[in-house]
């Protein structure tokens, strides 16, 4: 074993040094916190040195560091991750000197939960030098008074002690067996965490409940929630460093495997969260991208994917360690040529190329699919909406069809198109497009640029609302900001308030009058005859075209005139896209 003494060595007498060195030679029962003849040597030397003294001690009863801090504490020196673990203690325990017989502080306790220590104990130190009360701390597990470890005293190190040993045993396999039953499904484990950075509290609970939606979608379990209101968001962590430290001790007493932020993270503030936490990091932007895809289904929505992820990874893409430094390149290999990082960003933004031209390609064969249809004389229904306010359900009820429909944001990523025939034998194509959801990068918007190009054909948009979400009205303005990008605030729209059916009479009535608009039940197909009655009157109703040929043909000369805001899709949209 390695003697080597840490911390404030600084300043110390060479007698000093060498009692320090000489503790390394005793041994303390493995059943005990500490033995009364170690006590009397570490408050001797602290009382001496006026400085902290720590030892930590293994399960043998050896000591493998002897740790020197100030008067007040002591920096413990880098002990490694062996044997630590979710199920698992780190094997040693740190027994220290308080000078002045105060209890464990905040830093001691934290050391406990971060480093995962067998246990904490400080040993308060008499006017003469001698032991006095022995403070002492161990880690529990989940409770519900949300404790993360329980602090005991006792008079004196000269008195019975409790059983270490048989405690950490007892302890390691109460958190083995809360471990396998919550591995049984294989999930990921997750701590969501947002900042209200305006006051607004209630927005930023709202936004906090679509992000566990978000992450029930993406097959994450979500262990709990925390919100941080804030004048201004942390430079280096988003939030505070307490309230981070909070949120470390928290996912390693939940056993959590990733730790998810409502905002999005600079890169700088990922890498800083994951150095200080060893979790995962995520945020909503990358939660998002990766449930588009799994969703994505046909080559097209996996290439808009595809593309999102990569231009989202090019600016996150930093050199992390000496390791992506090598030099490759030059005459002889005498370079210096491009280091692996830029090599990787060379290749990224290749690949971000060739995908731009494959999705320009598929539009391309949008449109001409779009003008078949056009000339096939058949009006378009477009159906647009916030993401789980039940689009593709209602497509599945108006035209019997079987589109995937989940109560689950982003369902479905490809656009569908069916035929819809109205009770006087009018024939229309009613297309399910991706939905929308708000607080997006334009990224993401512009890679399914081909997909929201079937929006500029539209005659009519049937705008879907959850009636039972209460943040429908903000979903509404959300919904109404990304058309305003598109140019198709001018199309004819009909509001329908789908899941009417989880309302009373009365606010139904009320919502109507206010807003406007059918409500229906997707699900259950009330209202769907007033819908369908609506809709036509919309299409084909005098003052707006009498007849299929007069509706298709203003379609064509309003998309003919260069100077028609709606004469191709604009893709500069602040919102976000996702499935029904």
């Amino acid at each position: 074993m390695t003697v080597e003494i840490t911390g404030n060595t600084l300043g110390l007498k060479p007698s000093e040094l060498r009692l320090l060195r000489n503790t390394f030679r005793r041994r303390v029962p493995p059943h005990e916190i500490v033995s009364a003849e170690l006590a009397r040597h570490l408050t001797g030397i602290s009382r001496e040195t006026n400085r902290q003294i720590g030892v930590l001690i293994n399960r043998k009863g050896e000591i493998e560091h002897v740790v020197v801090g100030n008067a007040h504490k002591l920096e413990l020196p880098d002990i490694g991750r062996a044997r630590a673990g979710q199920v698992r203690l780190r094997g040693l325990r740190l027994v220290h000197t308080h000078l002045k017989s105060e209890p464990l502080t905040r830093d001691d306790l934290t050391d406990l939960a971060l480093l995962r220590l067998d246990l904490v104990a400080a040993i308060g130190v008499g006017p003469d030098g001698l032991p006095g009360v022995l403070h002492f701390a161990h880690l529990i597990p989940e409770n519900g008074s949300g404790r993360y470890w329980r602090v005991e005293t006792l008079p004196s190190v000269h008195g019975e002690q409790p059983d270490v040993l048989a405690t950490l045993e007892a302890l390691e396999e109460e958190f083995r067996q809360i471990s396998a039953t919550r591995k049984v499904d294989g999930r990921e484990r997750a701590i969501l965490v947002a900042v209200c950075l305006d006051g607004n509290r209630a927005a930023s609970e709202s936004s906090l409940l679509e992000l566990a939606e978000l992450a029930r979608t993406a097959g994450v379990e979500v262990l709990d929630s925390v919100l941080q209101v804030r004048r201004e968001p942390d430079p280096r962590y988003l939030i505070g460093r307490g309230k981070l430290e909070e949120l470390n001790l928290r996912s390693m007493q939940l056993m959590a495997d990733l730790i998810i932020f409502d905002k999005d993270l600079t890169p700088s503030q990922a890498r800083h969260i994951a150095e200080e936490t060893a979790l995962k990091v995520l945020d909503r932007t990358q939660l998002i991208l990766d449930i588009f895809a799994q969703r994505a289904q046909s080559s097209e929505g996996k290439l808009q994917v595809e593309l999102a992820q990569l231009r989202y990874l090019m600016p996150r893409l930093v050199q992390s360690d000496t390791s992506l430094s090598r030099l490759t390149g030059g005459i002889g290999g005498r370079g210096p040529g491009e280091t692996k990082l830029e090599i990787d960003r060379r290749r990224v933004r290749e690949r971000i190329t060739m995908l731009e031209k494959r999705i320009e390609a598929i539009s391309s064969n949008r449109q001409t699919r779009r003008a078949q249809r056009n000339r096939r004389d058949l009006p378009v229904i477009s159906i647009v909406g916030y993401t789980n306010a039940g689009k593709s359900t209602l497509l599945n009820t108006l035209t019997r069809s079987d589109v995937l429909a989940e109560d689950k944001l982003f369902a479905t990523l490809d656009p569908t198109s069916r035929r819809l025939r109205f009770p006087r034998e009018r024939e229309v194509i009613i297309t399910d497009t991706v939905g929308f959801i708000r607080d997006l990068p334009k990224d993401l918007v512009n890679a399914f640029r081909a997909t929201l190009e079937e929006l500029n054909d539209a005659d009519l948009l049937l705008h879907v609302i959850d009636a039972s979400d209460p943040a429908r009205d903000e979903h509404v303005a959300a919904v109404e900001r990304v058309l305003e990008g598109l140019g198709l605030m001018d199309r004819p729209r009909l509001k329908v308030w789908n899941k009417a059916d989880r309302l009373s009479a009365e606010e139904v009535s009320t919502l109507r009058r206010r807003e406007g608009g059918v409500a229906i039940s997707a699900l259950s197909r009330d209202g769907i005859d007033a819908l369908l009655s609506k809709a036509e009157q919309l299409l084909f109703a005098e003052g707006n075209a009498t007849d299929l040929g007069g509706v298709l043909g203003a379609k064509r000369l309003k998309q003919a005139d260069p100077a028609s805001p709606d004469a191709g899709a604009r893709s500069d949209v602040e919102g976000a896209i996702s499935g029904s």
